[in-house]
């Protein structure tokens, strides 16, 4: 009886043993399963209430609604670009994201380390198989912002801020211009770059003198140097124009809108269909108003009639329609 009693025991904790074990593979399986992404942020990180900011919002919905796994690096901890893509690679991630223009040599060469590895390149275009790019048209937003500036101004005079004299960030000034221009052919545009895309006091310092010239309102595309000049602009009771993300709650009182650039909407598309199709876009992905990669935030902080807002509606279908130039 109590050899039956001692095997029925055996028994029931060999069955025991077996479900744990089973319950544990299957969800062992299931995380193995779900999609790895990895993202080398850009330089100023995380809190830049911008680019970076944007970029993690739309991994944190894919991981909510797709069920993606995500890590990150910052500059601030691998010291190079070069350091975090490896680390991420070797991490074993499905895709690793390089974010911003200032990632691409580094990414590169990595790529070429691990030919197996799918890259996803933002803000720049690389040739390698292995990478697809995404970029977007920042000249057709910035020329909306140029057309919201012209019709705010009341000294004809505005001011652009970029973080850095490259092509890139001079798509945003080109296209600002045009758009200015486009309401009034006589206003006069300030530019300067500041150099440096995470200093809050160097862009308040820059859109100072600004101000003290006669602007009454700046485009900043600086990161977190636009931070400041959008802060200064409040302190100055003038107004300022935001980028990447919606930037109002920045300077309430002065920020009249924001040139969105979607980098979440383009990374939540673009892994949605890894998760669906099993692989990403070949080449260069590139968005603009007609791909709502780009846009303009919600008007406030200066009075906005219906007649202001057909004219911004015309000139974004002008944009979508080909017949105007942004560059």
């Amino acid at each position: 009886m109590k050899q039956q009693k001692h095997i029925c025991l055996i028994i029931v904790l060999i069955t025991l043993f077996s479900i744990v074990a089973g319950c544990s593979t299957q969800e062992a399986t299931k995380k193995k399963d779900r999609i790895k992404v990895g993202i080398m942020l850009s330089d100023v990180g995380l809190g830049d209430q911008s680019f970076s900011d944007s970029a993690f919002r739309g991994l944190m919905k894919a991981r909510d609604e797709l069920g993606i796994i995500f890590d990150y690096r910052e500059l601030s901890d691998t010291k190079t670009y070069e350091q975090g893509l490896k680390e991420l690679a070797e991490e074993g991630n499905d895709i690793v994201i390089g974010l911003g223009f200032m990632v691409q040599e580094d990414l590169e060469k990595v790529a070429r380390q691990y030919p197996k590895q799918r890259f996803i390149l933002i803000d720049s275009v690389s040739k390698l198989k292995n990478v697809t790019s995404i970029t977007f048209k920042e000249d057709e937003g910035s020329f909306l912002t140029g057309v919201v500036a012209a019709l705010t101004t009341k000294t004809n005079r505005v001011g652009f801020i970029g973080g850095d004299d490259v092509p890139l960030i001079r798509k945003f000034e080109a296209g600002f211009e045009k758009g200015v221009h486009a309401i009034k052919p006589s206003a006069s545009v300030n530019v300067v770059y500041a150099g440096d895309f995470g200093n809050e006091k160097l862009g308040a310092t820059i859109a100072k003198e600004m101000f003290q010239k006669g602007c009454d309102i700046v485009y900043a595309a600086a990161g977190l140097t636009g931070v400041g000049a959008l802060r200064e602009a409040e302190a100055h009771g003038v107004y300022a124009i935001g980028v990447d993300s919606d930037q109002y709650f920045y300077a309430e009182k002065a920020v009249v809108t924001s040139m969105v650039k979607n980098v979440d909407v383009a990374l939540f598309t673009v892994l949605k269909q890894y998760v669906t199709k099993g692989d990403l876009p070949s080449g260069t992905v590139q968005l603009g108003l007609a791909e709502n990669g780009v846009g303009l935030a919600q008007i406030r902080a200066v009075p906005w009639d219906d007649h202001k807002q057909q004219l911004i509606e015309q000139w974004k279908q002008k944009i979508i329609n080909g017949e105007v130039t942004t560059k």
